[in-house]
């Protein structure tokens, strides 16, 4: 016993372990040396209880029938029809179409007990039922879409590629060890071109949706669509995703696995993919679940799918703090097909049946098949890079807006009251209106001296508003819309952002003018647009004549002439002057030249010649300046940009375009002052006013005075 302990004292941990793997309990190998072992024969026997399974059919059946729909492929599917079809279900707003049924089969019953005819009856109600799903599924509000799209009986994506396709097969796997079923993926043909086909997957009963996990992929399922939407661009197969989830698994162990990146991943590089892709929502698109295989180059949409960021009842939690109120919020999601076309989301609406696509699967089936051939032969017609700058665009428009564009009428009625519709009066009609109201206007003006109270005003506003849309029909017809809502962008920008206006923005808009007026007179409603023009012409000269305004030549010269004198006498020397000669003339009591002694005749046509004096020196300097103004770009521009904020600041009690306007006369006061010491123009000015009368170009032999001087 001795020994033995002491030959294991040595031995290392290897040896034992060894040792009693071999069967040899407590003796090294090492020891034993090259003697022969010889073992003890045991009996022992090993007993095992086998459960018993169900046996599969896998991966054929006993049978298979090589005309199965689909192909042979397809037993390979777990997809299989139903045994037993689907009990109907019936949505809230669709009772008034129950209880009509019900009275067709209690006829038709009745009938079949009795032996009578009830044909006409029976006919009388299918056709006022008819009539009233008729009336019921066109005028469905955004909330009844919404549980259409979730009925329990409407049919999935693997119902639709085994209605639509010649053969079919499964593909599996993400190859990171896990099949998501709430993701299916395989290979189709549609008239002998091959597809591959990537959708969401719901069940058809609550044993399936358990399964599917109610359409909701983990992130295992966005790993195997990417898998076979790469596998596809690799082999050149166009791709089709059909799109039905409330939206991702957000389940702890999904976050877990990294499904916002799993998302994020799908994203960017189906951007990349060099086949073309369709993207047809089927029933409801919830989020990023459904986005995740919906970057395409096209989305399509059944008439009474969904697709939204927030499903109705989860934002009217948030705004409304109550999901009862999931009607008002589905309505303003715009969430159904035709608000998403108009919104330039979805680029296609596919028709379904009356009732819902539930109602007549194959039919629905076919006009995705038809609307997927069409969609593919124009897809296909695009190199690579048009494919892809394609997709991209088709993303980079969405949402997009411009500042000082109008919006149209109809995205502009939930903004404001709607604005009442401008009814267009014939040319005929106008023209006897304005002909009318000036014989009006002319008659009361004889009888009264007071301006009649006609409709002229509202007439003159009619006029406006109309020629403003001939305008605006021109302007479409010559083609300058973008041009102009371009230069009304800058403008409205320039406004709002309350800086100096760029001096070349004067200049666009006057080439744009000109470009405008040149091609005017092509448009189809040139003529229109002048006889308008006509009319408002008249009626403004009736609505001046009305107001007792009368714009003869006399009020004009008189205004003219007050502007002429009191130019002439901002001088303070020749005011001085002017008064004094006034007020002398006024002591001596004059009426006429005649009663005017010679040396005050004198004064007056010396006061006279000293007025045209400065008169042409002003005239002469400011032509000088001008000159020197157009010969420097810097002085120009600074000037420009001046005349621009002068009318923009107004009366304003605002100081910062006043600020401005400063600033820049601050600006020009430098410039000028140099560029009028470099061009000798002080000393110009030094001659002009000096006393040798060279610039006195009137007749210095006339000394005679008129009375109207």
């Amino acid at each position: 016993m001795a020994a033995s302990s002491a030959s294991l004292s040595g031995a290392s941990a290897s040896d034992l372990l060894r040792s009693s793997t071999s069967g040899f309990n407590g003796v090294p190998l090492r020891t034993m040396g090259k003697g022969k072992l010889v073992l003890k024969r045991r009996d022992f026997t090993v007993a095992a209880r086998l459960r018993k399974v169900k046996k599969h059919e896998y991966p054929w059946p006993a049978n298979p029938d090589p005309n199965v729909k689909g192909g042979v492929l397809s037993h390979l599917s777990l997809f299989k029809p139903l045994k037993e079809k689907p009990k109907p279900v019936t949505l809230d707003f669709e009772r008034p179409l129950v209880d009509l049924q019900k009275k067709i089969i209690d006829v038709q019953k009745m009938a079949n007990e009795t032996g009578l005819d009830f044909s006409d009856q029976i006919l009388s109600l299918e056709t006022k039922y008819h009539q009233a799903l008729k009336d019921l599924y066109t005028h469905l509000t955004p909330i009844q879409r919404v549980n259409i799209a979730r009925h329990p009986n409407r049919p999935t994506f693997l119902d639709h590629v085994f209605n639509i396709t010649e053969k079919f097969v499964e593909l599996h796997g993400d190859r990171a060890g896990y099949d998501d079923p709430a993701i299916v993926t395989g290979l189709g043909t549609i008239d002998g071109r091959s597809y591959m086909f990537i959708g969401h997957q719901k069940g058809r009963n609550t044993k399936e949706n358990i399964q599917r996990n109610f359409g909701m992929p983990t992130p295992h399922g966005y790993r195997k669509a990417l898998r076979l939407m790469e596998y596809a661009d690799h082999h050149g197969f166009p791709i089709v995703t059909f799109i039905d989830t409330p939206g991702a698994y957000a389940d702890l162990k999904s976050e877990e696995l990294g499904q916002g990146e799993a998302i994020a991943h799908n994203l960017r590089s189906m951007f990349g993919l060099k086949v073309p892709v369709i993207s047809i929502v089927i029933g409801e698109g919830g989020s990023g679940g459904a986005l995740a295989i919906g970057c395409a180059n096209k989305l399509l949409m059944l008439e009474n799918a969904v697709f939204y960021v927030a499903s109705p009842e989860a934002c009217a939690a948030i705004l409304w703090k109550t999901a009862k109120a999931s009607p008002k919020a589905a309505e303003k999601l715009k969430i159904t097909a035709t608000e998403l076309c108009k919104l330039q989301i979805a680029d296609g609406v596919i028709p379904e049946p009356l009732g819902g696509a539930h109602a007549d699967p194959e039919w629905t089936s076919q006009q995705i098949k038809k609307a997927i051939k069409e969609t593919m032969d124009e897809l296909t017609k695009m190199n690579t890079e048009e494919l892809l700058k394609h997709r991209m665009l088709k993303f980079r428009k969405i949402g997009g807006f411009q500042e000082g564009i109008p919006i149209d009428p109809k995205r502009k009625a939930n903004m404001k009251k709607r604005d009442l519709s401008i009814a267009k009066i014939p040319d005929a009609e106008l023209e006897v209106e304005v002909e009318k109201l000036k014989q009006q206007v002319l008659e009361a003006k004889e009888s009264s001296p007071v301006p009649p109270k006609l409709d002229l005003d509202e007439m003159l506003k009619q006029l406006a508003r109309e020629v403003d849309l001939e305008y605006s029909e021109a302007v479409k017809a010559t083609g300058l819309t973008d041009s102009l809502l371009k230069l009304r962008e800058e403008v409205s920008k320039a406004n709002a952002d309350n800086q100096i206006v760029d001096p070349l923005l004067e200049g666009k808009i006057e080439k744009l003018r000109v470009e405008f007026e040149q091609q005017l007179r092509a448009a189809p409603n040139y003529g229109r647009l002048q006889n308008k023009l006509n009319y408002l012409s008249e009626l403004c000269k009736v609505k001046l004549l009305s107001d007792g305004k009368k714009n003869n030549e006399a009020v004009t010269f008189k205004q003219e002439l007050k502007k002429k004198i009191d130019d002439a006498l901002s001088d303070p020397k020749i005011r001085e002057t002017f008064e004094a000669l006034k007020a002398e003339i006024k002591g001596v009591g004059a009426s006429s030249a005649s009663d005017l002694d010679d040396e005050l005749k004198k004064k007056i046509i010396e006061f006279i010649k000293e007025v045209k004096e400065v008169k042409e020196v002003k005239e002469v300097i400011e032509n000088q300046i001008e000159s020197l103004v157009n010969s420097s770009d810097d002085i120009k521009s600074k000037i420009l940009q001046l005349k621009l904020e002068v009318p923009k600041a107004g009366e304003t009690p605002d100081s910062e375009p006043k600020n401005r306007i400063g600033a820049l006369v601050q600006l020009i006061k430098p410039s000028l002052v140099e560029a009028v010491d470099s061009s000798g123009l002080k000393d110009l000015f030094e001659n002009l006013v000096s006393n040798d009368g060279s610039l006195t170009h009137g007749d210095p032999a006339r000394d005679s005075l008129t009375d109207d001087q």
